[in-house]
């Protein structure tokens, strides 16, 4: 994952400090009522590679407010909001009240901002989901339900072949297996990321290939659950899906290894 602050790009170039007797000169040439020049409004260009920075912050962190990604990004207040205001205009993204967990201070709780499912198609491959969807509507009147969740794990098998390939290094500790995970799961396009919490550990994608899909057919993300699980060696939990209107996929990987066998306990979205 790349840090925020990379994504900020240069700092704009400083300008050069005037001595003092060119500043006395300009000001008697000016006068005292002369207007100040304002600064050039940012081109179009501009506020398109600002928008796109944006845009792959949001992706990787799920959600944010304006302050956090004014911050990342080096704006100001006006400038992250005059950006965040075009894209909410646009449909690039949505505004919600943050959640916030326990006691807080006075005042209305911060509006966080997460893409729209139309700005995060634009960031993956989202071809032909209406065909996929098609045939997994085929698959399941003809074969029932047990034929689309056998279509979803032999889909799931390659990914889960290379990413174990991927970990091959990473031990038997789960924690370890999950930030390996992680990084085999970026590589393929999910944008993962792994840490370590009070009950073990977190596992979050923040971009899903097939979440138009999915968000029909759970069965897809059922099978990737289980991929996880295997994957990790351990039982697992998916608490979030991209598909069902969360903006990251997140799984708990608890620290207590489960038993080998062949069977796999996975839970889906506990939340809802």
């Amino acid at each position: 994952m790349k840090n925020a602050a990379a994504l900020s790009g240069h700092p704009p170039t400083a300008v050069p400090a005037v001595g003092v007797g060119a500043r006395s000169r300009r000001a008697v040439r000016r006068g005292p009522d002369a207007p100040h020049r304002s600064a050039p409004a940012p081109t179009p260009a501009t506020d398109l590679s600002t928008r796109d920075r944006v845009t792959r912050l949001l992706l990787e962190q799920g959600a944010a407010t304006a302050g956090q990604l004014g911050s990342a990004l080096g704006l100001s207040p006006a400038a992250i909001r005059r950006h965040l205001d075009a894209m909410l205009a646009d449909g690039d993204v949505v505004a919600r009240e943050q959640t916030v967990r326990g006691s807080r201070g006075r005042g209305r709780p911060a509006k966080v901002f997460l893409l729209t499912d139309a700005a995060r198609g634009r960031c993956g491959t989202h071809h032909y989901d209406n065909m996929a969807t098609a045939a997994l509507r085929w698959i399941a009147r003809n074969g029932g339900p047990d034929a689309v969740e056998a279509f979803a794990a032999d889909q799931v098998a390659a990914l889960e072949a290379r990413c174990r390939a991927a970990m091959e290094d990473a031990g038997d500790d789960p924690l370890a297996r999950s930030e390996a995970l992680a990084g085999a799961l970026t590589a393929e396009g999910y944008a993962a990321n792994a840490s370590t919490i009070a009950s073990g550990g977190q596992l979050c994608q923040h971009h899903c290939p097939v979440a138009h899909v999915a968000a029909e057919f759970p069965q897809l993300c059922e099978a990737e659950t289980a991929v996880i699980s295997r994957l990790v060696g351990t039982h697992v939990q998916r608490l979030a899906t991209i598909a069902h209107g969360d903006g990251v996929c997140t799984t708990h990987i608890p620290t207590q290894p489960r038993a080998q066998s062949g069977n796999t306990v996975t839970t889906v979205r506990t939340d809802r």
